[in-house]
């Protein structure tokens, strides 16, 4: 099954069950287990569920347990505290009875004070550049069929690399990279929305970065990785369906972890979110 925008906006719209309790579904993929970056959204929208006229401004979350793909994920909000200025909300997801994931979010009444940014690097336009689809389309035929038919699937962010790395025959890279994203079409201009999507978007292909320094992919059978925390700061609104310029480096990798960081920029320059993300990073000879 492909995972177009719809099918995203779909995945975050999740039921509500009860007072301060959500259910959410999983996309038929045939993948063996619920990617990160969905769990992260997921539970983003169970949060601004109990949350009114504040907009989120950063969340922590730990991945404790892999997400089964077969079965729907609860998602349990505690209403923390609802402050003057910021109101904290804690989101546990849970299924067969145990906890796989939990998120702290704190939200904010919008308000103006001193401002200054990093400078966004200096690349080439997304216009110059191949997409993730093409540049996946060219090496689909070299990967066991099941493989390919995942690695092939429509996505419902598009991603232009602007230093691509070759899944099959990597060489060893500068611990960084950029990549443009953007959703094919709008999804509303709420705050809420964009900002969930993009948390979704966040955790593509942000731990690939750790592994760029020593030559390694995931293609080659021997390499475990997962994320284990997930943090990520909003600093101005922005639409998803518009350009924005995902930097990503790797300060560091050891014992058997690799830490990661990220940076959205809007096309003008914008800095409107920052990302941190630790992830096991295991090579089994």
């Amino acid at each position: 099954m492909s995972e177009s925008i719809d099918d995203l906006i779909r995945l975050l719209d999740i039921e509500q069950i009860e007072v301060n309790l959500f259910r959410g579904y999983n996309p038929e993929v045939y993948w063996q287990r619920v990617f990160g970056g969905q769990v992260i959204g997921q539970a983003l929208v169970a949060a601004y569920r109990t949350v009114e006229e504040r907009v989120c401004h950063s969340l922590h979350a730990y991945f404790i347990r892999p997400g089964d793909p077969k079965v729907p994920i609860l998602y349990e909000v505690d209403r923390a505290r609802d402050g003057k200025s910021f109101t904290t909300r804690r989101v546990v997801a849970i299924q067969h009875g145990k906890q796989i994931f939990n998120l702290a979010a704190s939200f904010q009444v919008r308000e103006k004070g001193f401002e200054h940014q990093a400078a966004m690097p200096d690349v080439p336009p997304p216009e110059d550049l191949p997409t993730d689809a093409e540049l996946r389309a060219a090496i689909a035929s070299k990967l066991p069929p099941e493989i390919a038919k995942h690695f092939s699937r429509e996505r419902p962010v598009e991603m232009r690399p602007v230093n691509p790395q070759n899944f099959v025959k990597p060489e060893k890279m500068e611990p960084f990279q950029h990549i443009w994203v953007r959703t094919p079409r709008s999804v509303g201009t709420a705050e809420a929305i964009n900002q969930c999507v993009l948390a979704y978007a966040s955790d593509m292909s942000l731990l690939d970065t750790c592994m760029r320094p020593h030559g390694v992919s995931w293609m080659s059978g021997k390499l475990q990785m997962a994320s284990l925390d997930h943090a990520m700061w909003f600093h101005q609104p922005f639409q998803a369906d518009e350009w924005l310029l995902y930097t990503q480096d790797s300060p560091s990798a050891s014992g058997g972890r690799g830490f990661n960081r990220g940076a959205f920029y809007t096309r003008d320059g914008r800095l409107v979110a920052s990302v941190a993300q630790e992830g096991l990073a295991r090579y089994h000879e």
